[in-house]
């Protein structure tokens, strides 16, 4: 996430900036605790005096910092966090934006796409946190709206990948497709020990898994068949101006130590609205102008995804698609 933001801010900085402005992107690692999240965000704020914050990851996370005020206390815009979770997204917040689809949309993609395969039996696997309970309760939402059954739910500490329990009670319920609201390193586990138990299901991550991650973590044999809801284009095709763009600045930039997924992609187009955000608000930019900019965004073409925001909307898009791990650990559509 952060290497794709960086990515296009080395673009952008390369060919002179923002009306002559270079961006400068200062990180720190919170270490997927809420607590330091905050802590972390009130040191920026005072000690860098940002224009924006960016690329807050964790549903749990992100609410304490709207639960401290600490945007509206320092009237600093928040673009392109790591959650699409009705708690953060129904907010309200007005110095908050959005760029991912939100995981009830995810998981109405999913539910759609594998009743129309006939798919009636659900499990949902989830982390036990704000996160994976947000997630769970679109999940009974959405599957009690395609008057489907959701057969068993369990969930896991966050943190941890101490998912035993979680394997035994899913199997024992026999679910034709389990939805996992769940991180990477779980998600891996909860595979792993589920085909090992002879588990058959089809198994559907949210966006926050990594796919080619969990076929390194536990072997592409194993990994093979899941499926993933993805929130951004394909980053290997080119039939996108937005994919060529930053394939193409991949090329030149060349980020070391990472490779050209869907996570990075997510990054560098969370960082194209802001940029974008930046143009509209002009020479002189303040917090506010930027707020403003941002929030009057209507239908922009990023590179063939559409971004819109208004007053009553934070969520700048919408787009979904379910991709699947082939044999060889990658992803197909």
């Amino acid at each position: 996430m952060r290497a794709g933001a960086q990515l296009h801010f080395d673009a952008i900085n390369a060919s002179g900036g923002i009306h002559g402005n270079k961006i400068k992107f200062v990180s720190k690692d919170d270490g997927y605790k809420a607590s330091e999240t905050v802590r972390q965000t009130r040191e920026l704020i005072r000690e860098a005096q940002p224009l924006a914050l960016f690329g807050m990851v964790g549903t749990g996370n992100v609410l304490a910092v709207l639960k401290e005020k600490l945007l509206e206390e320092s009237a600093t815009p928040l673009v392109a966090v790591r959650t699409g979770a009705s708690g953060v997204a129904g907010s309200g917040n007005p110095w908050l934006f959005i760029t991912r689809a939100s995981y009830r949309q995810e998981i109405d993609k999913i539910v759609q796409q594998y009743e129309t395969i006939g798919y009636k039996r659900f499990a949902v696997f989830y982390q036990d946190d704000p996160f994976g309970l947000d997630g769970l309760a679109s999940a009974e939402a959405s599957i009690r709206e395609a008057k489907s059954e959701l057969v068993v739910k369990a969930g896991y500490e966050k943190n941890t990948t101490e998912v035993a329990a979680a394997v035994k009670a899913i199997a024992a319920a026999a679910p034709q497709a389990v939805i996992m609201v769940s991180n990477t390193a779980a998600s891996a586990e909860f595979v792993k020990q589920s085909r090992a138990a002879g588990n058959l299901a089809q198994f559907v991550a949210l966006s926050v898994t990594d796919g080619p991650q969990v076929a390194q973590k536990i072997g592409k044999d194993v990994a093979k068949g899941l499926a993933l809801t993805q929130v951004v284009p394909d980053p290997t095709s080119r039939s996108t101006p937005l994919v060529r763009e930053i394939q193409e600045a991949f090329a030149k930039f060349k980020p070391q130590e990472v490779t050209l997924n869907h996570t990075l992609i997510e990054g560098y187009l969370g960082a194209k609205i802001l940029t974008e955000g930046l143009r509209r608000a002009g020479p002189n930019p303040t917090r506010q102008k930027l707020r403003d900019a941002l929030e009057g965004i209507r239908d922009y073409d990023i590179g063939g995804q559409y971004v819109e925001f208004s007053p009553t909307r934070r969520i700048g898009m919408s787009y979904v698609d379910i991709t699947i791990l082939n044999k060889e650990g990658k992803l197909l559509r």
